[in-house]
């Protein structure tokens, strides 16, 4: 895929990965939007890339993605959306039967997976209409494997997963011209791992594979430990399920 002259949408942009893509979208020649809910962080990231468009929305929020989609056409549209927010509970308001761990499950739904439903479904049309455009989704090693720190983090970025397999299997049958991608990073050095005393990759390094496998129209982008979890997932189950909840010093957590 080609992305010198593209316009790309990255959610969560303003911080972590999202931000670090942006740096290397700019140097592939992309133009980037970006959306977040820190208005703060958002001013940080303009003030650093004054090139950007940079516009506080909520992927949890309809109204705002809908508002958001308005602006966006104004501006011209977008070649490739990049679905990159993201949240994840704290372990200790996760204990299965207690009112917050509903809270936390529903929080990490509406934006892990519903909100990249949101997104997609608002911004298709204009997708469509593009002659080479693209979705990127991003799940998580822990599509493969539960994870007993983060249960419901796991299961929304399986739900992730599951989606963007049958959106990419959908939109062959009824539309050639909208590529689907899947990042699956492994645990990355961002906020969302502070605390974690596992082994992480940089953001650097993510979006360096993210930018070559979309480079390569390489559809699902397994980076770093993901790769092993994958394979031993499919011959070995017990033991994927083994190294991801052994212990919590082990470098193959979540992302």
């Amino acid at each position: 895929m080609q992305l010198k002259g593209k316009t790309i949408l990255i959610t969560g942009g303003a911080s972590g990965i999202g931000l670090e893509a942006v740096k290397q979208f700019l140097a592939n020649g992309a133009q980037v939007i970006i959306t977040g809910r820190n208005q703060s962080k958002l001013d940080a990231a303009k003030k650093m890339y004054p090139g950007i468009t940079a516009i506080n929305s909520d992927v949890a929020k309809a109204e705002d993605v809908q508002t958001l989609l308005k602006q966006v056409q104004a501006m011209g549209g977008i070649d490739i959306l990049y679905n990159n927010a993201g949240v994840v509970s704290q372990p200790k308001n996760l204990g299965i039967t207690n009112a917050a761990h509903a809270e936390a499950a529903e929080y990490e739904m509406d934006i892990n997976y519903l909100g990249i439903i949101r997104m997609n479904n608002a911004f298709m049309d204009m997708l469509k209409s593009k002659p080479e455009s693209a979705i990127i989704n991003t799940s998580s090693i822990l599509s493969y494997q539960p994870f007993n720190l983060s249960p419901t983090y796991a299961a929304s970025k399986a739900a992730v997963r599951f989606y963007t397999e049958s959106l990419r299997n959908h939109l062959k049958i009824i539309d050639g011209s909208v590529k689907v991608f899947e990042l699956l990073p492994p645990l990355v050095a961002t906020d969302m791992a502070e605390g974690m005393p596992a082994k992480a990759i940089s953001p650097e390094t993510l979006v360096n594979h993210l930018i070559s496998g979309l480079k390569k129209n390489q559809y699902v982008i397994r980076v770093g430990d993901t790769k092993v979890i994958y394979f031993l997932s499919r011959f070995f189950p017990k033991m994927a399920h083994k190294i991801l909840n052994s212990a919590q010093t082990d470098p193959m957590l979540r992302a």
